[in-house]
């Protein structure tokens, strides 16, 4: 199989910290490829290694020539003054600039005074090269150019009714997917991207899914959804430990190989320092004996040269477990007749949903389903009692101690507290031990509870307010996207903590492998009423399927 990209022997390392060292890596035609490693590992710079954005500090880079690289990644850039449609096409590369010369040639072939100004050598050279550019923009599709970007666009989530409007009325989140539709138009030989399925519905990363999976070119994704990558990756490589390592499987394949892969290298250390003792007591034993000086000087070289073999350490995860939680009455909450609408700044008001009706059994692990903009998250505030119902009610059990957790939650954790502060304030009676050991729980060991909230990154936020919820004995938790910004290791620790719940919970979430392990029912809203499936989620999909 052809390597378009081979990466040998790389350092790279800022300052002090090494990322990696004697690193290669390569990437075979219609390789896919996920990419995992803890937060921090080097996974981004790799990205940028090969997309040329970044060079490392030694080794080499090899591209076979004319090999098209596509590089999605989190930081989108300035985005203004186009249509969505045309910011688009503008990725599409050369094809791109092939329709650019073609209506900058095409505006003079329509100007007479232009065509009759030139000589009959000119212009036949002048509609020769039209002819050329004609037939090389032919080739690569330019033609379909507008109808796959809009076919894009659409499949992403973006219609076509609001695909001319300009790419500065788009939230940040939105612009993400006009940057992945760029990329996914200029359908290179080889696809970097950087937790593609990041701000996408459940719908879009089906969608995403399909187009990947028909890809014909080479593809290296990061992912924190599971279930995305392993369906669509057959190799794995792992960043960490100041190495890269190459998986010849998926990322189940990976996760069992890595733990026979440690104990191995743990044995070989165990059996490297060993004969060093071995060496080391010879050497002390004999090292005064004119007689054995050769044999002394012989084994001190050998243990000098000796490549010391090190196990890198177990990278850190969040361990926790909800504790035991008061029971509430059989009833969770109660929604009658419930609709929402919201007011228009033009006037007039959203109609969210209308007709709702369910109740919420004490115990029950709900999912709550349905294409982006339905009103899920509105939903969750309503039952909450975070925003007032239009019509109807929904009202909370008996006994319920209520907890609510939205992606966005974090933006009411107050900035100038660390983290320390923060939930000490939420545990007023608890010891300064308590406290640490929670949030060490959470990854926010020593020095790093002391980080003042201001600075933390939007994971570092998701965490805090994840050891808020357990600060309280809450029995009904509302959760709208918790496995945002969480790493697939974090999620994992989550799912279990979930599973293991004795409480109500109701979810939002994007992430299949978690929901399919998670839930015993599915809320869905679709075009303003609810749906109720009394099965998994498993049972939701084969129902919508039929």
């Amino acid at each position: 199989m052809t390597s378009m990209i081979n990466l040998s022997n790389i350092r790279l390392a800022y300052g002090e910290r090494i990322l990696y060292k004697e690193a290669s890596l390569l990437i075979q035609k219609a390789d896919k490829i996920g990419l995992v490693g803890p937060n921090g590992s080097g996974k981004t710079s790799l990205f940028r290694i090969i997309s040329g954005e970044e060079k490392p500090d030694e080794g080499s880079v090899s591209i076979l020539p004319n090999t098209v690289v596509g590089y999605f990644s989190q930081d989108v850039g300035e985005m203004s003054g186009k249509t969505v449609l045309q910011q688009v096409q503008e990725g599409a590369g050369l094809v791109y600039e092939l329709s650019l010369k073609m209506a900058e040639m095409e505006g003079v072939m329509a100007d007479e005074e232009k065509m009759a100004a030139m000589s009959p050598e000119e212009m036949d050279e002048f509609m020769t090269h039209y002819g050329e550019v004609q037939t090389d923009f032919m080739n690569r599709d330019g033609y379909e150019l507008e109808s796959n970007a809009k076919a894009i666009l659409d499949g992403l989530g973006i219609p076509e009714s609001r695909q001319n409007e300009g790419v500065e009325n788009f939230s940040g989140g939105w612009k993400m997917r006009i940057a992945l539709a760029q990329i996914l138009l200029l359908n290179p030989d080889v696809l970097l991207m950087d937790e593609p399925t990041n701000h996408l519905d459940i719908e879009s990363i089906v969608w995403l899914e399909e187009w990947l999976n028909s890809f014909k070119g080479a593809l290296m994704m990061t992912s924190h959804d599971r279930e995305f990558m392993t369906r669509l990756c057959s190799k794995t490589v792992e960043v960490g430990g100041e190495a890269v390592t190459t998986y010849s499987g998926d990322y189940d394949f990976y996760l069992r190989e890595r733990v026979i892969r440690r104990e191995q290298l743990i044995a070989a250390q165990r059996r490297q320092q060993a004969q060093l003792a071995k060496e080391e007591e010879f050497i002390a034993r004999f090292a005064a004996r004119a007689s054995h000086a050769a044999q002394v000087q012989s084994r001190v070289k050998m243990i000098e040269k000796m490549e010391r073999i090190v196990v890198p350490p177990d990278p850190k995860v969040m361990k926790f477990k909800f504790p035991p939680c008061p029971r509430s009455g059989d009833v969770a909450a109660r929604m009658e007749n419930l609709a929402k609408t919201w007011p228009l700044p033009s006037g007039g008001e959203h109609p969210v949903f209308s007709g709702i009706d369910g109740v919420i059994q004490r115990g029950d692990k709900i999912a709550l389903t349905g294409i982006n903009g339905a009103g899920k998250s509105t939903l969750l505030k309503v039952i909450a009692g975070l925003t007032e119902a239009t019509e109807g009610k929904a009202e909370q059990g008996a006994s319920i101690s209520p907890g609510y957790f939205s992606q966005y939650s974090g933006d009411s954790l107050n900035a100038e507290n660390t983290i320390f502060e923060e939930i000490s304030e939420l545990l007023p009676k608890e010891t300064v031990g308590t406290i640490k050991n929670l949030l060490g729980a959470f990854q926010f060991s020593g020095e790093a509870a002391d980080k003042k909230i201001a600075i933390l990154s939007g994971g570092e936020k998701s965490r805090v307010m994840l050891a808020s919820l357990l600060a309280r004995p809450i029995n009904f938790l509302m959760l709208d996207e918790p496995t945002n910004h969480l790493d697939i290791a974090s999620r994992e620790v989550l799912l279990e903590a979930l599973q293991e719940y004795e409480g109500t919970l109701i979810i939002v979430s994007h992430d299949r492998y978690f929901l399919k392990h998670l839930v015993n029912r599915v809320f869905e809203i679709d075009h303003g009423i609810m749906r109720i499936f009394e099965g998994n989620y498993d049972y939701y999909l084969e129902k919508k399927g039929e």
